[in-house]
This record gives C-alpha cells, structure tokens and sequence, in this order.
C-alpha cells in the first residue's frame, strides 16, 4: 500500500502539480486510517436493538408467567401499542394473535422475488447465450473458475465446511465472514456487486456469483458444481 500509495502521488504530482500531489497523500492518509470507522453507526444501532430485544424477551417471560400470554413468543405477534396495552390491561387480543401467527406461517413458505422494481414488476429471466446447457445464471461479482463440491447451506449453524468446498446459500452477511478462510467459491440467491458476500470475496480472490435464482433447491449438498466468476454462471457437474 505504501508503495502504491507513492506511486500515485509521484503520477499526481507529474499531472496535477506539487500542491495537488500533497492533498492526494493526505486523503489517502486520511481514508486508510479512518475509512473503518464507517461501520460504527451500524455496530451502535445493533447494539442497541439488542438492548431492547432483551428487555422485550424480560416482558414476554414475566406476561407468560402472569398467563396474560400463553407462551413469550406470543409477544412478537402483538405492534407496540397493541404490547402498551396488553400491559396496562392484562388482556391480549388472542384472535389478531392467532390470526397473525397463521399468516406469518403462510409468509414463511413463500419464495420472494429476487429484485421488484418500484412499478412491482419483476425483471424477466436471464437468458444468455454462449453457456453450457443447463447452466445456472447469475451475476458474476468476483472473477476466477473453479470446480469443487457445493455445500448448500441455509443458517449460519449449518456451516461446517471443508477446504476447497464452494459454500451456495440465499445470501451472507458479515457474520459469515470467517467461513470464507475455508472456502473456494461462493453462489448466493439474492446479492449485488457491494453486497457482503460480492465484497468479500474480491478481497479474498474467490470467484463467487450472485443472484442465481432458487441455487439452494436447484442444487444439492455434496454435487460437483463449477463456478465462472467472471461470466456469471454456475453449472453442476455431478450429483
């Protein structure tokens, strides 16, 4: 970086003149020693969320234990007001409750859409020429070819993986991140170019693709799969 650094500043300082030059080195000094405070604000606020989620789970313990709930997790089926007043009254609303669970049941089982433009429509399936027969599309968002066997995973918890295994899942977020030591690929459902996962595996040399739509049903645990970072498909080997 160092190097790099100097080399961009003497280009500058050839092109842009000295007093330029100088503002460059120290913007760069800048950014390389600030740029990490950036996920401050969102540290601070999950933090926070977690304060409040605990003294949530508190309520819900002491209403169940009360029998004004049936059980904590009836909580989270009730909107802020609706809990002020449960609270001031003692009395839940048990058929918006059970209503609600119903639906939420319903919701779960639903596949959303990959992207949904602001007029509701969705985009129309990627069809490209050139690739294998039956090969998966995507957005390919780290460039590089590999081959090895996929591990479809779909928590966190389930992520055991082996050296050289191509990790396919709905998407990653930072906690995820230690799971790229292992790994030789990524393929996510859903994600775009400054998605975590996309990020994160340019950093680390990985091919990966993104948005390959229903890639943890279309592929199976254990198959042999290649991955075209660069042109943005996945195409299975082997099952």
């Amino acid at each position: 970086m160092e190097k790099l650094t100097e080399e961009l500043v003497g280009l500058a300082e050839r092109k842009l003149g000295r007093r330029r030059a100088k503002k460059l080195r120290r913007d760069i000094s800048f950014f390389r020693n600030f740029a990490g405070t950036r996920e401050y604000p969102k540290y601070f606020w999950v933090c926070r969320y977690d304060i409040y989620k605990q003294a949530l789970q508190r309520t819900a313990e002491d209403l169940a234990a009360k029998g004004e709930l049936r059980e904590p997790g009836d909580l989270y089926y009730l909107d802020l007001e609706e809990l002020q007043s449960l609270l001031r009254t003692g009395k839940a609303d048990w058929p918006k409750i059970e209503r609600r669970r119903v639906e939420y049941r319903r919701f779960a089982r639903l596949t959303p859409p990959r992207l949904v433009f602001s007029d509701g429509e969705g985009p129309e399936p990627d069809r490209r020429d050139g690739l294998p027969a039956g090969a998966l599309t995507g957005l390919g968002v780290s460039a590089g070819i590999v081959e090895g066997r996929a591990r479809v995973v779909r928590s966190l918890g389930e992520a055991i993986m082996e050296k050289g295994d191509i990790l396919v899942t709905a998407f990653t977020d930072p906690s995820w991140t230690p799971v790229f030591v292992s790994i030789s690929g990524l393929v996510t459902e859903v994600g775009g170019m400054m998605t975590h996962g996309a990020v994160i595996t340019r950093e680390y040399g990985l091919p990966a693709v993104v948005g390959v739509a229903d890639a943890t049903r279309l592929i199976h645990d254990g198959d042999r799969i290649r991955l075209d970072g660069e042109m943005g498909f996945v195409q299975i080997l082997l099952n």
